[in-house]
């Protein structure tokens, strides 16, 4: 199921699979049925639709979001980050399957990869209400780049992945909703409180399966999150960070501090 829909190109088509294997597999779960995992070879990038184009991060053009183009551009952006994070948790269940693991794990992901769907169609939404659609303006691949990095590397990938990208969405999204209410398009504004409400919940199911990890082998999380980041991922983390959210997700500070750019005095 999950190779899948990583060989899925159209991300309408994509994200209805997704939703549909989740629906199967909580089913299952709920009449009390452990599935069998099995094992399946993952493709190491995931099928794509031919638009957006894909650029280098740094070559995206920058849009302001007091213009309707910039709001636009910006929901673009969280949909394509979305649409990446459905394979993300998909990719996370086929390309570890050999680490053994507890089915609470799969049952995390599963559940992430459901939401991380919901979410794509909701930015989609926006996008068309607004009279645009996914794909009309390009975009970059810095999230699968990461994806990549960590293939064979099941406590690289948490790390990297929910605990960082994941996290840094904490932090920027509370200011994307205050965009989007002086904008008064309240269709954007609900569906990202609803990503905002449930992306805690996937930097949470990382550091949860980080640190059972780290209790299986012996090690300090503090110490191996701060080498795993600085192996994987490129540059330092970004302030100001939403301490509230990531610590309900189960990051303290200790975590990320360390590995933020300098910065004046800590914030408040």
């Amino acid at each position: 199921m999950a190779v899948a829909v990583l060989t899925t190109a159209d991300g309408r088509a994509k994200t209805a699979l997704s939703r549909e294997y989740a629906a199967h597999w909580q089913a299952t779960r709920a009449a009390g049925i452990a599935p069998e995992i099995g094992d399946a070879k993952p493709p190491l990038t995931p099928a794509r639709p031919e638009k957006p184009e894909l650029l280098d991060p740094r070559d995206v053009p920058r849009r302001k979001p007091g213009s309707e183009a910039g709001q636009i551009a910006l929901l673009h952006a969280v949909a394509h980050i979305e649409l990446n994070a459905v394979d993300l948790h998909w990719d996370i269940i086929a390309r570890f399957a050999k680490t053994p693991m507890p089915i609470g794990y799969y049952d995390d992901w599963v559940k992430s990869a459901d939401e991380e769907s919901k979410h794509f169609n909701l930015m989609c939404d926006c996008l068309e209400a607004m009279g645009s659609h996914y794909g009309a303006l390009p975009a970059h691949d810095g999230m699968w780049r990461a994806a990549e990095d960590t293939a064979d590397d099941l406590m690289g990938r948490l790390a990297v992945v929910p605990m960082v990208l994941e996290a840094r969405g904490l932090d920027v999204t509370p200011g994307m909703i205050k965009i989007f209410k002086q904008a008064k398009l309240a269709q954007a504004v609900d569906a990202l409180e609803v990503i905002y409400a449930e992306e805690v919940h996937h930097v949470a199911y990382g550091s949860k399966w980080f640190h059972f990890l780290c209790g299986r082998h012996d090690l300090d999380p503090t110490g191996v999150f701060h080498d795993l980041v600085r192996k994987y991922f490129h540059g330092n983390l970004k302030p100001p960070f939403n301490e509230e959210k990531r610590a309900e997700a189960g990051i303290p500070p200790d975590f990320y501090w360390p590995l933020a750019e300098a910065t004046p005095a800590k914030q408040k």
